[in-house]
């Protein structure tokens, strides 16, 4: 038998070999689905509209309906699909085959998938009631723990209250701009800027500890080695190329249209103050 008739079915092998190697690629598709970040994005528009009713609803100067106005402007501007997709384009522009093929191989262990399904769980807004009736309980119980030290790390590497802390000055900030675009006064808009950039001290301290209780809530049934392993593949290459793309991905696909949603915003506004006197 001659050596080429070997050597071509061998090449055409390898070929098919290669082709179906590339083929199996991991995609963003693929690692985002494998992560509970698809879910709790689905849950982002709800999580955003009931967080702002109840941050307005404290101010005894904003009327019900306006509240409920508001906050339906601000579900409905914010899709889930557009939130995906912006973390999809840029998982696909930022991380190498290898840190997605490593995200992907951590989310199909079994603790990986328990922990998501703690992680969906604790976001859905319902749970929020439950989460600050247990706050003050499960601080004294983890008082002094190791539990308790480990949050700055966990911290740290899921960005959990810069991210928070960012998109709450810009929602905040939007808010503003509609209430003066509504009143007729642009002028006081740098001045308005300032004093909630301001208090971004202050709002870090009440977000800090609000994600510290979400923190001791989500993670209380896991032991601190569980927490650990969780831990070290945040601080991986692959882990915190994930993390950074995915926080950052969600805060500018939140706080991109700020200034959209404060304009609708302040048509909405103007016939539901109609409406209420």
């Amino acid at each position: 038998m001659r050596f080429a008739t070997l050597v071509k079915p061998l090449l055409f092998a390898a070929l098919l070999v290669g082709d179906g190697v590339a083929e199996a690629a991991t995609t963003p598709r693929q690692v985002l689905e494998a992560s509970p970040i698809d879910d709790i994005v689905a849950q982002y528009p709800a999580m955003m509209s009931r967080g702002i009713r109840q941050g307005l609803q404290q101010n005894d100067q904003v009327p019900a309906v306006v509240a409920d106005a508001i906050g339906q402007v601000v579900s409905s501007s914010i899709r889930a699909e557009d939130i995906e997709q912006r973390i999809l384009d840029d998982l696909g522009r930022s991380l190498s085959a290898e840190q997605l093929q490593s995200v992907q191989d951590w989310y199909e262990t079994p603790l990986a998938g328990k922990l998501s399904r703690a992680e969906i769980a604790a976001s859905a807004p319902s749970v929020w009631p439950k989460i600050r009736q247990q706050a003050p309980a499960l601080n004294k119980r983890f008082e002094g723990t190791d539990r308790a030290k480990l949050f700055d790390r966990f911290d740290r590497a899921s960005r959990a209250t810069e991210s928070a802390v960012d998109t709450a000055v810009a929602l905040q900030l939007s808010l503003a701009s509609a209430m003066s675009a509504l009143n007729g006064d642009d002028s006081s808009a740098a001045q308005t800027r300032q004093r909630i950039e301001s208090q971004r001290g202050v709002l870090q301290g009440v977000v800090g500890q609000q994600v510290y209780d979400s923190y001791l809530y989500t993670y209380q049934n896991f032991s601190n080695q569980e927490l650990k392993l969780y831990l070290d593949f945040l601080e991986s290459d692959a882990g915190s190329a994930f993390t950074r793309v995915v926080t950052r991905s969600i805060q500018q696909a939140i706080t991109e249209p700020v200034d959209n949603i404060g304009a609708q915003i302040a048509r909405f506004l103007n016939p539901a103050l109609s409406g209420g006197q």
